[in-house]
């Protein structure tokens, strides 16, 4: 591919949409056939992979971010680690954990991520939601994939990394901690978090 304006114009608009290198926003951009939302795409996808790849480092720098929302009725603490406090140190970082923190304050979401949620209370679920769906008339092998589906849905209720980002529906906030995982090439994990309601 010879560098063109165009092709100048595309890597920088990549760039600033995934943050990926120049090499690797031109390669992207050859492998998409010069679309830029099927790079953007692959990008997200390499990313999501080398995130993955990271999961297991040791992740002891970070910090405390807290969200007051306005009024001062409901608040939250959520604390975001990284490898290095250079990341932790970075204001995508904070912003981050900020949005994240705000997250929590607008979706008062149970638990961190769907493992937590208690065994029996799974199973509970998914029996009432597969017993809803052979009402409905659904045959059983059927049923059982409509229980999952609903099961996925409630999960993104109440499960904050499977929670649409309230900003950008269209991303997780599990989606959203990959994208800088991918960006700074460190494990970001978002260890914890807590609401707070006057009077709850």
């Amino acid at each position: 591919m010879s560098t063109t304006t165009r092709d100048i114009e595309d890597i920088k608009w990549l760039r600033d949409e995934t943050g990926a290198g120049v090499m690797d926003a031109k390669k992207a951009l050859q492998e998409a056939a010069g679309d830029r939302a099927k790079a953007k795409k692959i990008l997200e996808q390499k990313g999501v992979a080398s995130a993955a790849k990271r999961a297991d480092r040791t992740t002891s720098n970070g910090i405390v971010e807290a969200y007051i929302h306005s009024g001062g009725q409901i608040g939250a603490l959520v604390e975001l680690d990284s490898e290095t406090d250079f990341v932790s140190r970075m204001p995508q970082f904070k912003e981050l954990a900020h949005e994240i923190a705000m997250q929590v304050a607008a979706t008062n979401p149970q638990f961190l991520s769907v493992d937590q949620i208690p065994a029996g209370e799974v199973q509970e679920m998914k029996t009432k939601l597969r017993a809803e769906a052979v009402a409905e008339g659904k045959p059983e092998n059927v049923a059982e994939k409509i229980a999952e589906g609903r099961f996925d849905k409630y999960a993104k209720g109440i499960v904050l990394l499977e929670q649409p980002y309230i900003r950008e529906e269209s991303k997780t906030i599990k989606q959203l901690i990959q994208e800088l995982s991918a960006q700074t090439k460190e494990n970001i994990v978002l260890r914890r978090f807590q609401r707070f309601q006057v009077g709850a």
